[in-house]
């Protein structure tokens, strides 16, 4: 009996953290066109549309399988969870530097414009290895909107 209480407490206890970490969580928008609406169900009507595949938006509510979003410039509404995954991008909030190095004093490569999508390759410290366009390379933390964790 005893056994089975663990087994049913092991089974149960990890879904209860994905749940749980849900919120203040960062994903992505996994589609080139999703639809915003003004509420949690497909019988509200289209607030607006992205047409923006890999936009990081912050999860600040959930009904059923609705996520209410917030984007980089404070729209928020309502999206269903089928048009979303996990989050590999930043939106870059002010002008940046990439570099080739995780270091202010290594080879500039390119400038960053605000707003621009950066997919994340890895993090480490203060810096993140990105991809925009044809470049790759190292930006600081600072400035940016997303999770890199």
């Amino acid at each position: 009996m005893f056994k089975k209480i663990i087994l049913l407490f092991l089974f149960i206890f990890p879904f209860n953290l994905v749940l749980a970490s849900e919120d203040n969580l960062f994903l992505m928008l996994k589609n080139k066109k999703v639809n915003v609406r003004y509420g949690p169900s497909f019988d509200y009507p289209i607030k607006y549309i992205y047409k923006k595949i890999q936009l990081p938006i912050k999860i600040i509510d959930k009904k059923e399988n609705f996520r209410r979003i917030l984007d980089h410039k404070n729209n928020s509404g309502w999206i269903h969870v089928s048009q979303l995954r996990k989050s590999k991008s930043l939106i870059a909030l002010k002008k940046k530097i990439l570099f080739k190095k995780p270091t202010k004093f290594s080879k500039p490569l390119a400038k960053i414009e605000k707003g621009r999508l950066l997919l994340v390759k890895k993090c480490e410290d203060n810096w993140c290895k990105i991809q925009t366009g044809e470049f790759i390379g190292w930006i600081n933390k600072e400035n940016i909107w997303g999770s890199v964790n």
